[in-house]
């Protein structure tokens, strides 16, 4: 699945996301908050501010958002540049309050932090850099040039230097920490959300193929009578007639044969059949291994019981999530196979197992542990290319086949055949990357039924 495809959110359009009105009653919140300070720190304190520069920093907050509010519409969504000019003027009006309430000396300085935090979550690389930057320079002007704080009797509030200098290196700290901490959550988060979403498309992309065969199908099923009819007409009166009128009689039998091989076909797509709901293992996994059998690759099924297993390969439900997940696999298998991949199904009285190896360097080791975490990436090197000509894609394929695989049931676990580090194995031994999948036998396996008892109703199909 290409990048294209999914039409994955990049950093510029997550900006999108967030409402104006939400800026706006945060902003709110920020203003409340100050006039509330400056109103404590003049009544119950007695501290001498410049009031004047004070409640004008605070206001151009209040004509800001007032003007947001009937300017934009209510459901108004704010594009980076506009985001990125919402945080710093929240940063800039801050800093300045900061500047004429003492600076570091401060305890509210803390609150430089906010706007950069906001900013991590949210905004580009580029914007949370050049905010954090500004936060750092508007921080180290606070430590040398500020407005004192006054008591009543004109006494200088300020704590010692070694804890001012303390408090900036403390800022500064956080800013780059909670910046990178805050910014790597949130990208976790995302990659997770856009591949779960990936996952949900290819999985829907899957049943709309299935239930359109079913479709197919049963428009091939219905239509055979009347085309029979016409065949057995067409050819009776193409017996009686002669010249032009039995040309066309015979022009309208081939025609019915025609249409009656073109349902064949689009037929063969699967149908929406009860009988066709479940099927034997061994035929599921070569239903999933299919589209990649032709790609230069020679791909082995092996398959047998284990302990406790009957002679005969189970039936388990044909579901779209089982042969999407499998195909995955076989596809990561074939794209960095050498010559060979191998498919293993193995059944017991309890489980069934389904290893899936190839020959060639297998897993990283270093990546063993993340192995189903969505990279969300391309591949970009000219040696990775080279190494895997036929991948198009975005590192999200195992993502989605252990997503989908789990969700039926299964348990997956990722492993080396021997040690990528040592000398490269002879061609056409299982050295490499191993894949094993296995379900309890109760969450793939449908119940038996007893002898004469009715399968159930097939799906109407509404025309």
């Amino acid at each position: 699945m290409s990048q294209s495809d999914l039409g994955l959110i990049g950093e510029h359009q997550r900006s999108n996301w967030i409402r104006l009105r939400t800026m706006i009653l945060l902003r709110w919140f920020a203003i409340a908050g100050q006039i509330t300070a400056i109103t404590v720190a003049q009544h119950m304190y007695n501290l001498q501010l410049e009031l004047g520069l004070c409640y004008l920093a605070v206001g151009v907050s209040i004509m800001g958002n007032l003007i947001a509010i009937f300017v934009f519409p209510e459901n108004k969504r704010l594009s980076e540049t506009e985001n990125f000019m919402m945080v710093m003027f929240d940063l800039l009006q801050l800093c300045f309050l900061l500047f004429l309430t003492g600076g570091l000396h401060n305890p509210f300085s803390l609150l430089v932090l906010a706007p950069v935090t906001v900013s991590a979550n949210v905004l580009s690389l580029r914007s949370t850099v050049i905010l954090g930057l500004t936060a750092f320079g508007l921080v180290t002007m606070m430590m040398l040039y500020h407005l004192p704080l006054r008591t009543e009797q004109g006494f200088i509030l300020r704590i010692p230097d070694i804890f001012v200098f303390g408090q900036w290196i403390a800022i500064t700290i956080a800013l780059v920490f909670i910046s990178v901490y805050s910014r790597r959550v949130t990208r976790e988060m995302h990659s997770m959300s856009d591949a779960l979403a990936a996952t949900q498309m290819a999985l829907a992309r899957a049943q709309k193929l299935n239930d359109l065969g079913g479709v197919v199908a049963a428009a091939a099923h219905e239509l055979g009578t009347p085309l029979a009819t016409i065949k057995l007409t067409s050819a009776e009166l193409a017996e009686e007639l002669e010249g032009d009128l039995r040309d066309d009689a015979l022009l309208i039998r081939e025609q019915a044969d025609r249409c009656r091989d073109i349902l064949r076909s689009m037929g063969r797509a699967g149908k929406d059949d009860l009988h066709m709901r479940q099927a034997p293992l061994v035929e599921v996994i070569r239903e999933a291994a299919e589209p990649h059998e032709n790609r230069g690759k020679e791909i082995f099924l092996e398959d047998g019981p284990g302990p406790g297993g009957a002679y005969l390969p189970p039936q388990i439900y044909r579901r779209p999530e089982i042969i999407h997940g499998l195909r995955n696999l076989v596809q990561n298998a074939v794209d960095f196979a050498r010559t060979t991949v191998w498919i293993e199904a193995i059944w017991t009285d309890k489980t069934i197992s389904i290893r899936i190896l190839d020959d060639g360097r297998g897993f990283p080791p270093h990546l063993l542990g993340r192995i189903g975490d969505p990279f969300m990436r391309r591949r970009k090197t000219e040696a990775e290319r080279k190494q895997r000509p036929e991948y198009e894609g975005m590192g999200l394929g195992l993502f989605i086949a252990k997503t989908l695989l789990e969700r039926s049931g299964a348990e997956l676990s990722f492993a080396n055949g021997t040690d990528p580090y040592k000398p490269t194995p002879e061609h056409g031994q299982r050295r490499g990357a191993i894949v094993e999948v296995v379900w309890p036998l109760a969450k793939v396996v449908p119940p038996r039924l007893e002898p004469g008892e009715a399968l159930g109703e097939n799906q109407r199909f509404e025309v």
